[in-house]
């Protein structure tokens, strides 16, 4: 229902991209939210609105959310740069734990996760923050989530509708952007 509603928002018509989801959950070792799925065979990745940025898979580092989940996962575990997780109070997400997985972001350093339990497959809570600042936690599908962003212009303070921008999709197009 929510992807749907991206769709119809951005005028955009779907791609129909195939992934290999196995592989992909095979290595998180948990099943992905199915809304992320169908939003990326919907659109790939690239940029909503000229300012927020969704992950897919293969669009280059920049739009591949399982490349950049590896990168942070390796400056997460890396002990010379001490006991302090840039995702505090959180952890990225290590397989078989509980942590943080980037799905986007936004030209303002607004970062979106996805929190993932492996004791609690399917439970995907969306985690934001707002420049570096206060989590908040959205008990919402990423899709829903994205839809309020673009559209709600009440949503704070994530909504970007009230700054009158249009409702747009840019695919990344293999760009290591």
């Amino acid at each position: 229902m929510w992807v749907e509603r991206v769709i119809e928002l951005t005028g955009w018509e779907p791609l129909g991209i195939s992934e290999d989801w196995a592989a992909v959950e095979e290595e998180l070792g948990v099943p992905l939210p199915p809304d992320y799925k169908e939003l990326y065979e919907a659109f790939g990745g690239g940029v909503f609105s000229e300012c927020v940025h969704f992950m897919g898979r293969d669009e280059g580092v920049a739009f591949d959310f399982l490349a950049q989940w590896r990168v942070s996962l390796a400056v997460d575990r890396d002990s010379s740069l001490g006991s302090v997780s840039a995702v505090e109070p959180y952890a990225i997400y290590a397989p078989g734990g509980t942590g943080l997985v980037p799905w986007g972001a936004t030209e303002w350093a607004d970062e979106y996760f996805w929190m993932i339990d492996a004791g609690q497959p399917g439970d995907h809570s969306v985690l934001a923050r707002a420049d570096g600042g206060t989590w908040h936690r959205y008990a919402m599908s990423i899709s829903e989530f994205l839809y309020r962003v673009l559209a709600d212009p009440a949503f704070l303070p994530f909504g970007i509708a009230r700054y009158g921008l249009d409702a747009t999709f840019e695919p990344a197009s293999g760009a290591d952007a």
